[in-house]
């Protein structure tokens, strides 16, 4: 048996797969967010009482997101960052864009790592790779008691231009890990060997936070999972799609941020290849967020940068407002629009809704579970979209709790309850259809050619509204829609990346060069993740114009001439024109891809039926009319 379990900000999703029978068992738990892994242990136990049959165990998280934002009762470990003499405040300085332009008592989000806990030390390499100045050895050894004394949990190393040359900071991390035997101690060269020295030490120091917090997360589920009875591999899905297993999710924590999200555009990537759906929007709308990303040929497309613990305005992420982290991320939009993001009257008396979310508790209000602020499940409840109960059956609706709540935002907006309501799914709707706007107009694709796939507990229940908004004409609901991430954590393959940055026009790159560092990158990262010796290797390049910062994603086809035409062919579908100047070859990335055994899904076929409905329940679309409820199945 395998299991998938996806952990959200209300709900903790869980698929079981049965490979003798195909039978697939689905269940939803309420999110302890106190204890996601007594969550994940007592929620697998309910699917599957005995875990002694399971092999595999695959599992998403947003523990890192939850961390960085500041979760209550999830403290931060004391970490140090050790840089080159001179950029100690490179961390604190960023870059000069700006969240709020006009906003005259705007504060930057505050370092990750306090001024006091930054150290330097004497050393220096040129952008090329050539030492101008030696590492002294005995200052680090100094440094290194030093920072046992102070006895920090982690440790952060980020030399200057040590993506060209890594020796300083590798002789440097063998010195302090030696001295700081206690403490994670992590080098920027090892997770990011990219130009850019902020954003490559931000997401060092964002690694080394993560570390003390994933270990101790990852070794307590493992243990709790042990416990019950449970002996087969703990895989981890990571921000790209993929999974690994917890030693290496452990080594890159920074990597998982976004796991969760990722595994419901892989399922939709899974099922459009079934289909036969080249185009299509994945739309995932849960009990906290609403998520889409776009799929092109059955891939969801990825970007290599996301700002986390950052603000979001409609869809968009607000640049200079979080702690940036470089990596493979499926490039996604998210809005504040799920079943528990709360309606409001602003002091104009516009209704609002989001980003302000209720959570698992005290969830809706008619969850009855001592919520009363409005939300969009509210809304749907009083308009009769929804029936007397949720996930299964396992959570009784209260209308009259419903009632009162979207009654209040009435009241202060001037409406009866139903308007409110109305309204309140208007804006909600209008929310997400900005964010597919995003994901797909200002990628350079036309959303009417596009097929949209909706799921999440309360995907399906707006996804027509919202296809009509944007013109896509067809909407895909998969069975098990209400799981569909969990789903797809058991349909993702085990991904590993390993890349090192060639800054350098193309023009001047031979293919044996590139061939050279594909092999060297091939060799690391089976060294660093031996199971992908049993897949496939992948190489990507990663290629730019001259004197922008923006880097687009080849294949590597053998041949540096068709890079240079793939690249300049999608930089042209993407922004409509190709600027008058050189190519650059930024970064070379391998990525070790292993094939898992995906559950078989069922195939059912047509069969004359006559359906009758379950239930007739009056219900509001523009006017209230008698509709025919039936049972999906």
């Amino acid at each position: 048996m395998r299991i998938g379990v996806d952990i959200g900000g209300t709900f903790t999703d869980i698929v079981v797969y049965d490979e003798a029978t195909g039978e697939v068992t689905v269940r939803k738990r309420l999110t302890d967010i106190a204890d996601p892994a007594g969550t994940v242990v007592q929620g697998t136990l309910d699917a599957c009482p005995d875990l002694a049959r399971v092999d595999i165990l695959v599992h998403a998280t947003t523990l890192g997101t939850n961390a960085l934002f500041g979760q209550a009762g999830l403290e931060l470990p004391r970490t140090a960052l050790i840089t080159t003499r001179g950029f100690r405040d490179v961390l604190e300085i960023a870059r000069q864009n700006r969240p709020e332009l006009y906003n005259l008592f705007f504060e930057r989000p505050r370092p990750l790592v306090r001024r006091r806990d930054r150290y330097e030390v004497d050393e220096r390499i040129d952008s090329a790779g050539r030492v101008v100045k030696p590492l002294d050895r005995s200052e680090a050894r100094r440094l290194a008691g030093t920072l046992r004394k102070r006895s920090y949990e982690s440790i952060a190393i980020c030399l200057i231009n040590s993506y060209a040359n890594p020796t300083h900071e590798a002789e440097l991390k063998r010195i302090v890990a030696d001295e700081c035997k206690e403490a994670f101690v992590i080098a920027s060269h090892e997770v990011d060997p990219h130009i850019g020295e902020y954003e490559r030490m931000s997401t060092t120091v964002v690694n080394a936070i993560l570390q003390p917090i994933f270990t101790v997360y990852l070794r307590r589920l493992t243990e709790g999972l042990r416990n019950k009875g449970f002996r087969g591999s703990l895989l981890v899905m990571h921000s790209g799609g993929g999974v690994v297993d917890a030693a290496y999710a452990c080594e890159r924590p920074a990597m998982l941020i976004e796991s969760g999200p990722a595994a419901g555009a892989v399922a939709a990537a899974h099922y459009s290849r079934l289909i036969g759906d080249q185009q299509v929007i994945s739309f995932d709308m849960g009990g906290t967020t609403a998520k889409v990303a776009a799929i092109i040929d059955w891939r969801p497309m990825l970007t290599d940068e996301y700002e986390v613990g950052g603000a979001v305005h409609r869809g968009r992420v607000v640049k200079g407002s979080g702690y940036p982290v470089r990596g493979s991320f499926v490039d996604l939009v998210e809005v504040g629009a799920g079943g528990g993001t709360v309606g409001w009257v602003d002091r104009g008396g516009a209704i609002r809704v989001g980003p302000m979310s209720v959570g698992a508790r005290p969830g809706p209000a008619c969850y009855g579970m001592g919520g009363e602020k409005a939300t969009i499940t509210d809304a749907n409840l009083v308009l009769g979209r929804l029936g007397e109960a949720l996930a299964g059956g396992e959570i009784r609706l209260v209308k009259e709790e419903a009632l009162k709540a979207v009654g209040r935002v009435a009241d202060e907006a001037g409406l009866d309850a139903v308007e409110a309501a109305s309204r309140i799914i208007e804006v909600a709707n209008s929310l997400m259809a900005d964010a597919i706007r995003i994901a797909t107009v200002e990628r350079g694709l036309d959303p009417s050619a596009m097929t949209m796939y909706a799921f999440g507990g309360a995907g399906p229940l707006h996804a027509a509204e919202i296809a009509a908004e944007v013109g896509v004409e067809k909407v895909v609901v998969p069975p098990h829609s209400g799981v569909f991430s969990a789903l797809g954590l058991l349909l993702s393959d085990i991904v590993a990346e390993e890349s090192a940055s060639c800054l350098m026009p193309a023009s001047e790159v031979e293919d044996e060069d590139v061939e050279v560092r594909i092999r060297e990158l091939s060799g690391r990262l089976l060294e660093r993740y031996p199971p992908a010796s049993r897949g496939r290797i992948e190489a990507i390049l990663e290629m730019r114009f001259r004197g922008q910062e923006e880097r687009i994603s080849v294949a590597w086809r053998g041949s540096v001439e068709k890079a240079v035409r793939d690249f300049t062919s999608r930089y042209r579908r993407l922004y409509g024109y190709t600027p008058d100047a050189e190519v650059e070859i930024a970064s070379i990335k391998v990525l070790g891809w292993v094939s898992t055994a995906k559950p078989v899904l069922r195939r059912f076929g047509c069969e004359r039926h006559v359906p009758r409905p379950r239930e007739r329940r009056e219900v509001y679309f523009g006017d209230w009319v008698e509709a025919r409820v039936y049972h999906r199945g």
